[in-house]
């Protein structure tokens, strides 16, 4: 079905579905505007890699989103979600739909912004382009009770056709800033929809904020499908970061320590006057706050003249992004209480470790299985000291003998027979050796969380 046969289709169906609520937009203003800003709603495709910090499994998995074009050569707006803490995404590719015919083209995504859950990315290409964009209204407000038109694209089953639907402002929060809740259920394709008032003006965007869990802030309103207004964003558009994402993570600076918050059962425990602060529980070997002489059960209290007030478990991701911000090689001053009394140390800042996407791997095609270096950001998450020597498990092949040995994504092999393997050299050269010997049976020494134990291997050579 084309697509120009499938909107009357979708709007006939809007019209059932929304004509008791009083609805009021004519079906000739929404062809208009499907036709005026369909051509910059994209379909962007992309490999996002997760680590579970319980077992250290790595999952990667392919997505699709909507991007939406706001500029002619190629800057797009996307959900938020793609940039989270503990979630790598990355080999973005862009399509367009434009007269009928897709256009394709590779994708840098870009700092995100931190005051929205929104992803800018740039397309890249070696000739100038001239693309179909949204122009956006900024001085057009929303209301109460306002009626509202969607564009989005569904799913692969229905070819990513782009569609239409209504609904409308159930709520408008004014603090701490303009928040617009939309009353209906707002599908993927739809997230990052342009929005659309009744005089056909684009306003926004539609989005979700992340929830704390995910590193959202205290204002963050997560689980309520939300307008974005274009006023927020605008400035993205006009001066967007000139810094991609994968340039701002190695740049971001790094103190190397777990915290918790000093809640009031602490601070009574403690005999503490005041809750408010941060209790380091594990200073990581070899970073800035080992170097200085920070400890286990210090209570960080100021952070380079910032009072330090953390009672919630959000508060310590603000801290985190507090150190992330600084310039690696700054010093800062950081205020702690040791055994009730205050210390002043001076720390310097390090460079963010190399994260486990950018970890060499190697595919041991006789096993069945990849195994990768451990960096120094799954020391980090895993609480994997340095003694913790290895290579560690991304992904076993199935029906394959290290399958059959119950081996899983997430194991740390430490030996083979008697070769110690200390990192993914020492795992080659084993594995070198062993197609030469070709043993019947091969011991490996494991490590799972902080259990360790044997398995034995039986390879099919």
């Amino acid at each position: 079905m084309s697509i120009k046969s499938f909107l009357p289709f979708a709007l006939c169906l809007s019209v059932l579905l929304f004509s008791g609520s009083g609805f009021s937009f004519e079906q000739e203003m929404l062809q208009r505007a499907y036709d005026t800003i369909s051509p910059a709603l994209c379909v962007l495709t992309f490999t996002q890699e997760t680590t579970d910090p319980r077992s250290g499994e790595q999952i990667r998995q392919n997505g699709f989103a909507v991007a939406l074009n706001v500029s002619a050569e190629g800057l797009l707006l996307t959900n938020g979600h793609l940039q989270r803490d503990n979630v790598q995404s990355f080999n973005f590719r862009v399509t367009f739909r434009i007269d009928g015919k897709e256009q394709s083209y590779p994708a840098v995504l870009l700092k995100k912004p931190d005051d929205l859950n929104v992803s800018l990315l740039r397309l890249q290409s070696e000739t100038p382009l001239t693309l179909p964009y949204v122009r956006f209204s900024t001085d057009a407000g929303l209301s109460l009770g306002e009626p509202v038109a969607i564009l989005g694209i569904m799913g692969e089953t229905l070819d990513f056709n782009r569609a239409i639907q209504e609904d409308r402002i159930i709520s408008v929060l004014d603090a701490p800033r303009s928040t617009y809740c939309l009353g209906g259920q707002l599908k993927m394709g739809f997230v990052t929809g342009p929005v659309i008032n009744r005089r056909g003006q684009v306003v926004g965007i539609t989005g979700f904020d992340l929830a704390v869990a995910e590193g959202g802030e205290f204002f963050s309103r997560s689980g309520v499908p939300l307008v974005y207004q274009a006023s927020l964003f605008e400035k993205h558009i006009a001066s967007p970061p000139d810094q991609t994402q994968e340039s701002v993570e190695a740049e971001e600076a790094w103190l190397g320590v777990f915290t918790q918050p000093l809640k009031e059962e602490f601070a009574r425990y403690w005999n503490i006057p005041e809750a408010g602060g941060l209790i380091v529980s594990t200073v990581i070997p070899d970073s800035p706050a080992a170097a200085v002489g920070i400890v286990p059960g210090d209570i960080i209290r100021a952070f380079d003249g910032h009072p330090i007030r953390a009672i919630h478990d959000r508060d310590v991701l603000a801290f985190t992004q507090m150190v992330k911000e600084k310039a690696p090689g700054s010093e800062v001053e950081i205020t702690l209480l040791r055994n009730g009394e205050e210390l002043a140390l001076t720390a310097t800042l390090g460079h963010r470790p190399r994260a486990a996407q950018d970890a060499d791997e190697y595919e041991d095609e006789h096993l069945g299985m990849v195994v990768r270096e451990i960096t120094r950001d799954l020391r980090i998450l895993l609480n994997l000291g340095e003694e913790v020597q290895g290579v560690i498990v991304r992904r076993v092949v199935s029906g394959s003998a290290a399958q059959a040995a119950r081996i899983q994504p997430g194991l740390i092999i430490m030996s083979m027979n008697s070769a110690t393997i200390r990192d993914l050299d020492d795992y080659k050269e084993a594995a070198q050796f062993f197609k030469q010997d070709k043993p019947d049976e091969i011991t490996l020494f494991v490590r799972a969380g902080a259990q360790t134990g044997f398995l034995r291997l039986r390879p099919r050579w």
